[in-house]
């Protein structure tokens, strides 16, 4: 993804009102691979958002966004959709995604293989991961080769930013290879969630 040098102003994205049934829908068909029965909150998108830089030059990898919940807060914040790179599995997401985000880059494919999926499209290092993913059904050897991914392919000290419903961090902690940070548990999502974020430490 070649970050545009050219600014664009930015419009707020209207949320279907068919993404709730979309989601199920998704969900009942592929459970493991949508985690979730319905888009994450307002509240939880926002505070994902949050911990994303948007001053700081590069591309933002998000995966897993589904119907772009995560991605209209970024948008809100003030990323343009031209330094977004959007992993979707779902090609009926990734259909819906294209159309709300048309300047961003929307690459159906694994996002848990994101080396492969995004490194080749990436001309200067990500300023963030965010992801969506359901990594609880994963092993653990797994979700830590993601993590150790995309900070390879991050900017030091760049976040890797990752929500969960549990109550224990969804990528364990390992202070001698990554610091990890919860928020607050956000009360008001359904079901309640955490976001965590992970940073590899600057050499």
């Amino acid at each position: 993804m070649l970050p545009s040098s050219h600014r664009q102003t930015q419009k707020k994205v209207p949320v279907d009102l068919d993404d709730e049934a979309r989601f199920l829908r998704s969900w009942i068909e592929r459970p493991l691979v949508t985690g979730a029965v319905t888009p994450s909150g307002k509240l939880l998108a926002r505070t994902m958002a949050a911990y994303v830089d948007a001053h700081a030059p590069g591309p933002v990898i998000e995966l897993g966004p589904g119907t772009g919940p995560v991605t209209d807060a970024l948008v809100d914040r003030g990323i343009e959709q031209e330094r977004l790179v959007l992993v979707e599995f779902n090609p009926d997401f990734c259909r819906l995604l294209r159309h709300r985000f048309p300047r961003a880059t929307v690459i159906q494919g694994d996002a848990y293989d994101i080396r492969t999926t995004v490194s080749e499209l990436l001309a200067e290092p990500a300023v963030a991961t965010i992801s969506s993913l359901p990594l609880f059904t994963k092993p653990v050897e797994q979700r830590l080769a993601l993590l150790r991914a995309a900070h390879d392919l991050s900017r030091p000290g760049a976040p890797f930013i990752q929500f969960t419903y549990a109550v224990v961090p969804p990528i364990p902690k390992h202070p001698s290879e990554y610091t990890a940070t919860p928020s607050q548990r956000i009360w008001l999502n359904l079901p309640p969630a955490r976001v965590w974020v992970y940073r590899r430490p600057e050499a």
